[in-house]
């Protein structure tokens, strides 16, 4: 949880509560700072594409991504140069998505080794913990100047990291067992569980098209929509916060429940969090959005792995990568959108409606897709 708190909520995350610091300071535009977003999911992108090909032991690449990420962030504050935090928002992308592999195959397969599977939520809760330590310090030392905080974001990464770096060990690698021999797919079966593993990637991408524009943007937004007031900082800790509660809940959901529904009901649940930043923009309207954007962020990845495993079984992986990439395209493509249109508008309206659409559509297709496989059984 703590790895995946520092490698995501502060290493990944951290720009959110630090962009509209930078943009007061003069240091960047918004379009510099969409630009800076989308190169950190670029790196995302490239780093969870990556995984498949290494072969290093878990272990190794937790501890050399935890401490890659507290040296970029580090860097953020030592350096003053847009090419250079370009170069330092990438490779955190790169090693978050190397933490955020290793680190859960590590902790699910210790989970089941201790006979407590049921806590894989708590892992997955680290991400929420992690924004909503980095929102809340974000407010706070950001009065002292974006240098100072990138730097003290650093340091506190770099402790938490001491604190964990013992309980890593290489332990035993446990592979997974054969299944039984069983007869080939009937035809039909497999072009269907084709047809449903191509919906998961594209649909995957819409999901993450959806979430990231207000997850970027949402203290710019905020402070547009309520200028002078001292709440907008608290709406971005708020959404992890939200995280966690949804992380527990989504691991501890029966498998009976068709994973195309749960993952149709977490965007539908977004798709509402980004519309209400549009149509209410009131104290009130930005707490209810950022949790219904929250809840079911993680929950999302969690139900989309699952479905992938009913697809593929134990020889998912390919799969996983595959929507992850799409989610990874998704992220990237976000900013670059929003943050010119914002800046010819003068406003975040039409991207967050945009998103909202995207989200509402996918969350309608995961339904059609799950009300076709239930057709073709009924027949």
């Amino acid at each position: 949880m703590v790895t995946l708190a520092v490698a995501l909520g502060i290493g990944r995350f951290a720009f959110t509560p630090m962009l509209p610091v930078m943009l007061a300071e003069g240091k960047l535009d918004l379009q510099g700072g969409g630009l800076l977003a989308s190169l950190n999911y670029l790196g995302y992108f490239v780093g969870a594409l990556s995984c498949a090909a290494i072969r290093l032991p878990p272990v190794a690449m937790v501890r050399g991504g935890l401490i890659a990420t507290a040296a970029l962030l580090l860097g953020m504050g030592l350096l003053n140069d847009f090419l250079a935090w370009g170069l330092l928002r990438g490779a955190a992308g790169i090693v978050s998505a190397w933490v955020f592999v290793f680190a859960s195959g590590w902790g699910l397969r210790r989970l089941a080794e201790t006979g407590a599977p049921a806590l894989g939520g708590v892992i997955y809760a680290g991400p929420g913990i992690g924004i909503a330590v980095t929102g809340l310090l974000g407010g706070v030392v950001g009065r002292w100047g974006s240098t100072a905080a990138w730097i003290g974001f650093g340091l506190a990464a770099l402790a938490l990291v001491a604190v964990i770096w013992r309980v890593f060990d290489d332990g035993a690698v446990v592979v997974a067992s054969a299944a039984p021999p069983v007869g080939p797919p009937a035809a039909s079966a497999l072009a269907a569980a084709r047809s449903d593993a191509r919906w998961l990637v594209a649909l995957y991408g819409v999901a993450g098209f959806g979430y990231i524009i207000t997850a970027t943007f949402l203290p710019v937004i905020a402070r547009q929509a309520l200028p002078g007031s001292p709440w907008p900082d608290l709406f971005w800790p708020l959404f992890g916060l939200a995280i966690v509660p949804g992380a527990i809940i989504g691991a501890r959901m029966s498998s009976r429940w068709d994973n195309r529904l749960l993952l149709a009901a977490g965007c539908a649940l977004q798709a509402l969090g980004v519309l209400l930043s549009v149509v209410w923009p009131t104290i009130a309207g930005f707490t209810l959005g950022s949790l219904l954007l929250g809840m079911p962020f993680t929950a999302i990845t969690l139900f989309a792995v699952r479905e992938a495993r009913r697809l593929r079984g134990n020889a998912a992986a390919g799969l996983i990568g595959y929507a992850t990439a799409s989610y990874g395209v998704g992220q990237i493509v976000g900013p670059l959108f929003a943050a010119p249109l914002a800046h010819a508008t003068g406003s975040f309206a039409v991207p967050l409606l945009v998103a909202a659409g995207a989200l509402m559509v996918g969350s309608v297709l995961f339904a059609m897709v799950w009300w076709k496989a239930t057709s073709r059984h009924v027949r």
